[in-house]
């Protein structure tokens, strides 16, 4: 499958409602692993994954990390997300690589 750099496309993919609602989505998705919370661990897991032409999200994977919980906690949580508007380069929709992060603080 060829997959296009965000940068790239003519169009970015998009979740609905934007990224403003993209970030309320995580945090009402989102729960804190307790043994992480516990020991005051917190951090940003930085997650790559790939919009595809019909909008499903797929390829989630963790470029930077913070603790294994919290890893999968962020994989979790993206890989629950609703369908985006998918990226188009000349007006086709193409499968987009997406770089985003999912914040974890006490």
């Amino acid at each position: 499958m060829e997959v296009y750099e965000y940068d790239y496309v003519t169009e970015k993919p998009a979740f609905p409602g934007g990224d403003s609602q993209l970030m309320k989505f995580i945090n009402k998705t989102r729960e804190y692993p307790r043994s992480a919370y516990e020991r005051g661990i917190q951090g940003r897991v930085t997650c790559s994954f790939v919009v595809n032409a019909d909008g499903t999200v797929s390829h989630i994977s963790v470029i930077r990390g913070v603790e294994p919980s919290l890893n999968r906690e962020a994989i979790r949580i993206l890989s629950k997300m609703p369908g985006w508007t998918p990226g188009r380069l000349d007006g086709q929709a193409v499968p987009t690589r997406v770089v985003w992060s999912v914040p974890f603080r006490k």
